[in-house]
């Protein structure tokens, strides 16, 4: 499969994609500061006709909506964000949960793909994809299954006793607190992305999902041997959101805490769940999803399409409801374009069609779940749910095989870029910074190394995020 946008000629390594780290460092540099450096070198010999307040007079006019753009639109966090986010309910989740699909998902490997030859044969794989793909998949199953754990208080947990949600939102905050997950110390297989998926807004269950998040977070606080911090990888899940102010309700039941406990402003984020159509337009015809990131203060992370209650809600019947369901492509068009530019990310979500039972069904399962997945990357969802251990493996071979495909290409354009070499496309820097930020996604991930990518196109890691414009020291 060929990926849009990306193909597959390996570069040729000349003069210039083999020189020195500090050469190399100056161009990037250099390309980082060109438009200063040209707005500089304007001649102010040349002669104008307007008045020379006009630029002043604009520029005073314009400075609130510059302002305000940049408020709205801050870009890319430039952080890692995990391929996928894998939902267990409170009561099932374990500190060998991970680790235990990761072992699960191998042991699948072991009886219906037990090589790579066969494991590219159901998916379709080319031969140069093939090992590295199967080698790459079969290591992070066992160094890193899951990339984000989401210990899920609603569907997945339903309704109990308050006296046993309270134990389980206490008994989740100990297991990130025992295990690192959701933090750089995470380890024994612990995800680096970790939370909770709280009870919504509406009114039937909302004092419950307040509860909870309060229990939850005031025990990770205070778990024994913690450092009265939270983790830099903590998520939280607000679902079923249908109107702007439950999505300021949220922002608001955050404030809150932080300033009960003495954190500082903004700290608490959330993701929402798109799981109606009224997240998507409202009865005025308005595009609710983008009111929802301006009701959220800032403190929105990311979006997440529900594929099942928002098929559901559309009228969709049992057997029509997927990921590439015509409904499902408008309202996950709607989140992109809401979402664009304001540094919240997008997640897909998942699909129902288990890799279980007889070997053919298995590799039936792990066609569709394959192609789904590079469905979505194709569509800049760089993020989706799964729901069984059996999806890791087509999940990571998907990830690894967009990235490992286009690599060559991307560090080829990005070599002739940095070198002002031209080559056969014509770069923009809005694309040069699209192509740094593929490679680093590749990395993030495990698909691609940095020693594969300096060989290809000379450019360091640190490098690679400047022209992608990530904040230093967020590279990894």
């Amino acid at each position: 499969m060929r990926i849009v946008g990306f193909g597959t000629r390996k570069p040729t390594r000349g003069s210039e994609t083999e020189a020195g780290a500090p050469e190399r460092r100056r161009r990037v540099e250099a390309e980082v500061s060109e438009a200063e450096t040209a707005r500089e070198s304007r001649s102010n010999a040349a002669a104008t006709s307007l008045a020379g307040t006009v630029t002043e007079d604009l520029a005073a006019a314009l400075a609130p909506v510059d302002a305000e753009l940049a408020r709205r639109y801050p870009g890319d966090p430039g952080t890692r964000q995990p391929v996928h986010t894998v939902y267990v309910p409170a009561d099932a989740a374990r500190a060998d949960t991970a680790a235990g699909w990761g072992a699960q998902a191998l042991a699948l490997l072991d009886q219906h793909a037990p090589d790579a030859a066969s494991f590219a044969a159901v998916l379709g794989l080319s031969d140069d994809l093939a090992e590295p793909v199967y080698e790459r998949v079969r290591a992070k199953l066992a160094r890193e299954p899951v990339e984000d754990l989401r210990i899920d208080f609603e569907d997945g947990y339903g309704q109990r006793t308050d006296a046993e949600e309270d134990e389980a939102a206490e008994r989740a905050a100990r297991l990130l607190a025992e295990t690192g997950a959701g933090s750089a110390a995470a380890a024994g297989g612990a995800p680096p992305y970790a939370g909770i998926r709280i009870k919504s807004m509406e009114g039937a269950v909302r004092d419950r999902g307040i509860r909870t998040f309060d229990i939850f977070l005031t025990a990770l606080l205070d778990a024994p041997g913690g450092s009265q911090r939270l983790p830099d990888g903590l998520q939280l899940t607000l679902p079923k959101v249908s109107h702007p102010e439950q999505v300021a309700a949220m922002a608001r039941l955050c404030a809150e805490f932080e300033r009960a406990r003495g954190l500082p402003s903004g700290r608490i984020g959330f993701e929402i769940q798109i799981e109606t159509p009224q997240s998507i337009q409202g009865p005025d015809g308005r595009a609710t999803v983008a009111r929802m990131l301006d009701y959220a203060e800032g403190r929105a992370t990311s979006l997440h399409y529900g594929t099942y209650d928002y098929s559901a809600a559309c009228g969709i019947s049992a057997a029509h409801q997927a990921l590439d369901h015509p409904a499902a492509d408008h309202a996950k068009a709607v989140m992109q374009l809401a979402a664009s530019g304001t540094g919240v990310r997008l997640s897909d979500g998942s699909t129902n069609v288990l890799p279980v039972g007889e070997r053919a069904r298995v590799h039936d399962a792990w066609r569709l779940h394959f192609a789904l997945v590079q469905r979505s990357l194709a569509r800049a969802y760089y993020q989706g749910w799964d729901m069984h251990h059996g999806h890791l493996p087509t999940r990571y071979a998907a990830v690894f095989a967009f990235y490992r495909e286009g690599m060559a290409r991307a560090a080829d354009r990005l070599a002739a870029y940095v070198a002002r070499s031209g080559g056969d496309v014509l770069d923009e820097p809005a694309t040069a910074r699209a192509l740094a930020d593929y490679l680093l996604r590749g990395l993030d991930c495990g698909a691609l190394d940095a020693g594969e990518i300096d060989a290809l196109c000379g450019l360091s890691r640190a490098e690679l995020g400047r022209l992608a414009g990530r904040p230093e020291g967020t590279a990894g």
